[in-house]
């Protein structure tokens, strides 16, 4: 990622090369084979855009399968059935499959007509027997790129309004059969493209053709089809019966149209479909690494999707979907001008440690003192131990029962466990009910804040100093010390507790009283609080101590976690970039001069010197150049270099030294930068803003409805892209509170920029404006003598 932003920046910068094509972004894989089946001959524009995305967009892309079955004029080229490559790379595999021909026949009973050949001509069900083994047996040539061959994803595609789609069950049913004998299982989905654009001056037949495929499909899709015939045929001839049901005959069906649910026709037409189709077969399929950052993030679940779009008559809905993307450019500048800033950065930062370990332990709380004094604090006053002579005692025992025990023995004869009970109650529970309220990460923050902007300030690379187990100055290792003196503390005071505890009360120094009983127990009772839970507490404050250390103890373990990750990312980002700057000089294609890296350290290092000279020191860490770098470390490297790209943008190579003419590539960074300076600027929360507003806008459901007849709607919403920048991050938060959707997140490393799918599913077909509009023409049509249908009316569903 970090890569491709600077080698992206660096080439718009310097304008030597025109945008570059995303191939820095980083690609998905998907888990199971995959195979594409478009059916129709109008669907043929699908088949190129469809597949190409999915070579853009996942790594074994090469190993994904394609079959057009379509009538057998459009696929003469190719009617072998033998794989046919398409595309630039060459790399997508197209099988095709002959049905009748729908050129020339009459439009009034072309569907029926196909349904009739079909079904009569043997051949044809040849043909698909053979090449849909031909397919099964290239699909396993590629099963090395996946990482499991149990499953296969069958995702068919065609049009509405295509006549071909007459044959959908028996096309479907048989690929699944021939499938099913290499697979444990095929998961099939049926993408179903509405184009009101192309319906033309033919819009009342083309819609009356979409009709009559929808009303069979709400038939296909009832919970209770069933469906037989002797579909596979063996190379002899033989036939042998297939069966289905009864259940839906596809996983899910997703209704894409080229209009969107405002009504207005998309700007891009139907390649938004083309991008969905991709991306839902990616999100049902893509292989989740373990060092995915987005475990835990919302991925998506086929078993939620389904049951959500499920309505509370418990009829299985249809699905649609959005897609829209931002790819935007990084605002980038010269890789030296970025390696030096961020080298000269770091160098301020790591900067002269003067702090010595008694203000060290000052600053964050932990000297003896500090520590004996918050300790202290968490115990509740030692006074209130008086307040436990008023416990009830069990029985009278007489003090000549009393004398002869142990004090141990005469407390317990007096209190039972009474003593210690009210003891852990009040006094040992009060202590660790404050002790846990305490966080030293959230104590240390706002004091290490502060320090950060100070004009020598505490730096993550002196906390990863001094939070290391060992070293001189190591405040992790004196909080060590510290605890082992305590612990030898507590031992000395508990040796001495269990001593008194055996010590005869007879030998005990408090008042007797002759002849008044009574009034001696009563003085050996205020003497044994006093004595007893008198060094009990006293061991309840060094154990409070000692637990308080502990931790600070964690806490400064965490700390340099944190402080050695950024001070090892910071290294590794000086280096990466340093690797780049380098490289960067080798492929320019200008005549460059061998010093033009320390040229322009020289200069970087000039210019930040004097932005501090005339704003004062600390000023590189306000929010106006690069802000907190912890903050910006915690978020990924990716969002350092963003932030550096941003301040060399706009504070260093617009200076004056960088625009003199030494050669002719750094004039032209300058102009880009100068350039850049003229655009509006917002703030990034703004920024942020109108990026997740626009993204959303974009991605509206591809499909009309009603939505006041809708009885239910379920939606998900995933972005795609890299899960820990700025951005995704933001979009995670947005509406968080609102959020009546899903909200999920497809991690790939891209520098091009960021995708979103929204996901809405629960409607039914008589929701739709598209199957209302075309209902009335469907009614005219057939009454008018069409035969729209393969089947008799008696076996179609009911027309909603």
């Amino acid at each position: 990622m970090i890569k491709s932003q600077v080698i992206q920046y660096a080439v718009q910068y310097a304008a030597e090369e025109e945008a570059q094509r995303s191939k820095g972004d980083g690609r998905s894989s998907i888990h199971y084979p995959a195979l594409f089946l478009f059916l129709g001959d109008k669907v043929s524009p699908a088949i190129g855009p469809v597949l190409e995305r999915c070579e853009r967009k996942w790594d074994n892309a090469g190993g994904v399968m394609a079959l057009h079955a379509a009538s057998h004029s459009t696929n003469s080229k190719s009617g072998s059935g033998m794989p046919e490559e398409r595309g630039d790379r060459g790399r997508e595999r197209v099988m095709s499959m002959a049905l009748p021909d729908t050129a020339g026949r009459d439009p009034r009973t072309v569907r029926q007509d196909v349904f009739r050949e079909f079904s009569e001509d043997s051949r044809y069900l040849a043909g698909m027997n053979r090449s849909l083994r031909q397919l099964s047996n290239s699909i396993a040539e590629y099963g090395r790129q996946y990482s499991s061959f149990d499953v296969i994803h069958l995702s068919i595609i065609t049009r509405v309004d295509d006549p071909l789609n007459v044959l959908l069950p028996q096309i479907t049913l048989l690929a699944r059969a021939v499938l099913g004998q290499s697979f444990k299982s095929v998961q099939t989905d049926l993408y179903a493209l509405i184009n009101e654009r192309e319906q033309g001056e033919n819009f009342g037949y083309s819609s009356s053709v979409g009709l009559a495929f929808l009303r069979e499909l709400d038939g296909l899709q009832g919970a209770d089809y069933t469906f037989s015939a002797p579909l596979l045929v063996t190379e002899d001839g033989l036939s042998i019966p297939v069966a289905h049901g009864p259940a839906s005959l596809f996983d899910l069906v997703y209704l894409l149209s080229d209009k969107n649910e405002r009504g207005m026709m998309s700007v891009h037409g139907m390649e938004d479909n083309y991008e969905i189709i991709a991306h839902i077969s990616l999100l049902k399929n893509r292989v989740r690494s373990t060092s995915d950052p987005v475990t835990g993030h919302g991925g998506y679940n086929n078993m939620t999707f389904k049951s959500g779009i499920r309505g509370s008559t418990g009829r299985q809905g249809y699905a649609s979907a959005g897609f829209s993307a931002v790819r935007r450019p990084n605002k980038q500048i010269a890789m030296a001008v970025l390696y030096h800033a961020l080298r000269y950065l770091a160098t301020e930062l790591r900067g002269n440690d003067k702090w010595t370990l008694r203000e060290r332990q000052a600053m964050l709380g932990l000297t003896p003192e500090a520590l004996r004094e918050r300790a202290a604090g968490l115990l509740p006053d030692e006074e209130a131990i008086q307040e436990m002579t008023g416990l009830m005692s069990h029985g009278r025992p007489s003090w000549q029962e009393l004398k002869q025990l142990s004090l141990r023995d005469a407390e317990t004869l007096l209190f039972g466990d009474g003593g210690e009970a009210y003891f852990r109650s009040n006094f040992a529970g009060v202590a660790a009910g404050r002790a846990a309220g305490i966080d030293p990460a959230r104590e240390w923050a706002s004091v290490l804040a502060a320090e950060a902007q100070a004009a020598v300030p505490v730096t993550f690379y002196q906390l990863a100093e001094w939070t290391a187990e060992q070293g001189a100055g190591s405040v992790l290792n004196a909080l060590r010390q510290h605890m082992g003196g305590l612990r030898s503390a507590i031992a000395s005071a508990q040796e001495e507790l269990d001593r008194l505890y055996a010590e005869s009360v007879e030998r005990q120094p408090f008042q007797r009283v002759p002849l008044l009983d009574k009034r001696t127990v009563r003085n050996f009772i205020h003497y044994l609080f006093a004595s007893i839970y008198g060094r009990k507490y006293e061991l309840l404050r060094l154990q409070s101590e000692l637990d308080l250390c502990r931790r600070y103890d964690a806490a400064l373990e965490q700390l340099h976690v944190q402080s050695k990750a950024q001070v090892q990312t910071m290294d590794a980002l000086e280096e990466e970039l340093r690797e780049l700057a380098f490289a960067s000089i080798g492929r320019s294609n200008e005549t460059i001069d061998q010093n033009i890296m320390e040229y322009y350290r020289t200069v970087t290092e000039e210019v930040m010197r004097d932005i501090e000279t005339r704003r004062g020191p600390g000023i590189l860490w306000s929010e106006r150049y690069m802000g907190s770098l912890p903050a910006l470390l915690r978020r990924g490297g990716e969002a350092v270099i963003e932030r550096l790209i941003e301040v060399c943008r706009r504070e260093l190579l617009t200076a004056e030294p960088f625009a003199l003419p030494f050669e002719e590539e750094l004039l032209r960074r300058a102009n880009v930068a100068a350039a850049y300076e003229n655009r509006e600027i917002v703030s990034r929360e703004e920024l942020f803003k109108r990026l997740y507003r626009s993204l959303e806008e974009e991605a509206g459901i591809n499909v009309r409805l009603f939505e006041y007849t809708q009885e239910h709607r379920h939606e998900e919403r995933y972005f795609f892209g890299d899960s820990t920048s700025e951005f995704l991050r933001y979009a995670n938060h947005a509406d968080e509170t609102t959020r009546i959707y899903r909200l999920g997140f497809v991690h790939e490393q891209r520098r091009s920029g960021v995708e979103k799918l929204n996901l809405m599913g629960g409607f039914h077909l008589e929701d739709l404006l598209y199957y209302r509009n075309g209902k009335v023409y469907y009614e005219t049509y057939a009454g008018n003598g069409y035969r729209l249908h393969g089947v008799d009316e008696e076996q179609l569903p009911e027309l909603r």
